[in-house]
């Protein structure tokens, strides 16, 4: 049966090295990294978020406010309220919080704003240094993924990695630092199901990840013998909350498994405060 990959367990070990990071930072250099959220809107689920990132922030030293704009705003003046944090100076890093209004789409707004101040790593500009190896930071979720298999130990050189989605946010950003990592990845999506080749990569797969939003996608008979599973999926069934893998047949055949929820979920947190981390010590060589 397969190890449970806790995110908790993980996030706590991160928590500890950031918190003496930061101290260090912020007492050597008399200012702290201030992180400011765009909520536009109000949601159930972001707000939540919001308050685990501002519950994190306060732990570990990072300043967290949140910028609050009504749900009718226009593209336009959401714009404007970016630029007036790309231009104060004691802003380190800016996270546009999800989701947006029908009439604002995020690829367009987060474009401006600036690579040095995004939080989430999900500006065009930052996409492509995490494509020529060069990134800083990368997104949220993607990383932490990586983080699991870091903390676990789990060997990426040489092995058959499976993404199953290729969204700009995880899909995609995993993939590429997965080939970092020269593990030897496969990426599937909703045309790899079309031509009913999903079950094929997926039984192939050493490591898979599935970040799709089905439940129970991949069938717990496709795993491979001692796979590694990452699950990123969590989805509501009645009361309870499933993720894109049969969990329980999946474990069975497994030798690490993430469990939904508590699983990536804890470390995302964690890894959007080492971004502003990483944007901080940037902005700092940049002053010098």
């Amino acid at each position: 049966m397969a190890v449970l990959m806790e995110g908790r367990i993980a996030a706590e070990h991160l928590r500890s090295l950031l918190k003496d990071e930061i101290a260090l930072l912020s007492d050597r250099h008399k200012r702290r990294p201030e992180l400011r959220c765009i909520a536009v809107g109000r949601n159930a689920a972001a707000s939540v978020y919001l308050k685990s990132q501002a519950r994190v922030a306060q732990e570990i030293g990072i300043g967290h406010a949140v910028v609050t704009l009504p749900e009718d705003i226009r593209a336009d003046d959401l714009i404007s309220e970016i630029a007036g944090l790309n231009n104060d100076p004691s802003v380190t890093g800016i996270l546009l919080q999800c989701p947006l209004p029908s009439g604002v789409k995020l690829e367009e707004v987060v474009s401006f704003i600036l690579p040095a101040k995004d939080a989430e790593g999900i500006h065009p500009a930052n996409l492509g240094r995490l494509v020529l190896g060069e990134a800083a930071i990368a997104p949220c979720t993607a990383q932490a993924c990586m983080e699991l298999l870091r903390h676990y130990q789990i060997k990426l050189y040489g092995q058959e990695a499976v993404v199953v989605g290729h969204s700009s946010i995880v899909g995609k950003p995993l993939s590429l630092l997965l080939l970092k990592e020269f593990a030897t990845t496969t990426v599937c999506h909703i045309a790899t199901a079309e031509a009913h080749k999903l079950e094929d990569h997926v039984r192939r797969a050493q490591i898979l990840v599935v970040a799709v939003g089905k439940p129970q996608l991949i069938k717990g008979s496709w795993i491979s013998p001692g796979a590694v599973v990452i699950d990123v999926g969590i989805n509501r069934c009645g009361e309870s909350l499933v993720g894109d893998v049969e969990f329980e047949a999946a474990r069975q055949k497994a030798s690490f498994i993430t469990p939904v929820p508590g699983g990536v979920g804890p470390l995302t947190v964690m890894l959007l405060m080492k971004n502003v981390c990483e944007l901080f010590k940037e902005s700092l060589k940049l002053q010098s």
